[in-house]
């Protein structure tokens, strides 16, 4: 039995969610009605009548707008039938978005194949790329200039801390894997050096999300990545630190610390689809 079976929107909170005397409900508990609102159809009868009885004026108003909104829509042509790259737009923007991250691996993968034909001991742009190419799907992901949807999305009651972590969840499922398996054709030393660090600097990007929005956040750590572990890797010509296994303790700590954050600040992601 789902949820919409088994619990409603009780009198008293749906009677006060119906008010537009003041009696403003703290945003958690708003968010959740109206989420609920959405899928539960008795919990809208139920706020039509509570609406005639606290927002009389309110109610009047809606009914206007739908009468002549009825009229206007009932003189309108027949709409054009929907072509299937409309309804597949956003779908297909978010693979492109992935398989860029993924052409990204594979210039990465080709730049340490070439340095092991000629012997050379440069650090393996593989490792020093991997960790950071989750940011950058999910930074394209939550855009606003890049997702047609955005402004839809941003105004339901769903947008908020739960899409932001399946949208990122599908950007590490797609990049992880390819990135495993490009270390294997590369046969890199500690191919999964890199993995703790890609999702430690992911969790901190979502958290410092919460402050910044979503796309300065991963440009913060993806440049802290780039500055402080690529520029010196690559200037002295070595594997950084930063991907030995003395630095295990300090990324896993920084996960945990993220996710602490992340879950203190949950009730703020809503507005973060608005930066």
């Amino acid at each position: 039995m789902s949820p919409v079976d088994t619990w409603h929107v009780p009198d008293a909170l749906l009677d006060r969610f119906a008010a537009v005397d003041g009696a403003a409900l703290p945003a958690p508990e708003q968010w959740s009605v109206e989420a609920h609102l959405e899928r539960c159809p008795d919990c809208r009868a139920r706020l039509g009548r509570a609406m005639a009885t606290r927002s009389p004026e309110l109610l009047a108003v809606v009914e206007d707008v739908r009468a002549g909104l009825d009229a206007r829509i009932s003189a309108l042509p027949a709409p054009a039938r929907r072509r299937w790259g409309a309804r597949r737009l956003t779908g297909g923007l978010l693979i492109s978005r992935l398989l860029a991250c993924v052409a990204v691996l594979a210039a990465a993968t080709l730049l340490d194949l070439v340095a092991a034909s000629g012997g050379g001991a440069a650090p393996s742009w593989l490792l020093l790329a991997a960790p950071v190419l989750p940011l950058l799907g999910v930074a394209a992901s939550w855009s606003r200039a890049l997702d047609p949807a955005h402004e839809l999305v941003a105004a339901t009651p769903a947008a908020g801390l739960a899409l932001l972590l399946r949208r990122t969840l599908v950007v590490i499922a797609v990049v992880v894997p390819a990135a495993l398996v490009a270390g294997a054709v590369t046969e890199a030393d500690s191919q999964a050096a890199w993995l703790l660090p890609c999702l430690a600097l992911t969790a901190a990007a979502l958290a410092l999300g919460s402050i910044t929005g979503i796309a300065r956040a991963t440009a913060l750590a993806a440049g802290a990545w780039v500055a402080g572990v690529v520029v010196p890797a690559l200037a002295l010509q070595d594997t950084p630190a930063a991907l030995e296994p003395a630095w295990l303790p300090v990324w896993c700590a920084l996960a945990i610390v993220a996710a602490g954050v992340i879950a203190l600040r949950r009730e703020t992601y809503p507005r973060m689809m608005e930066r």
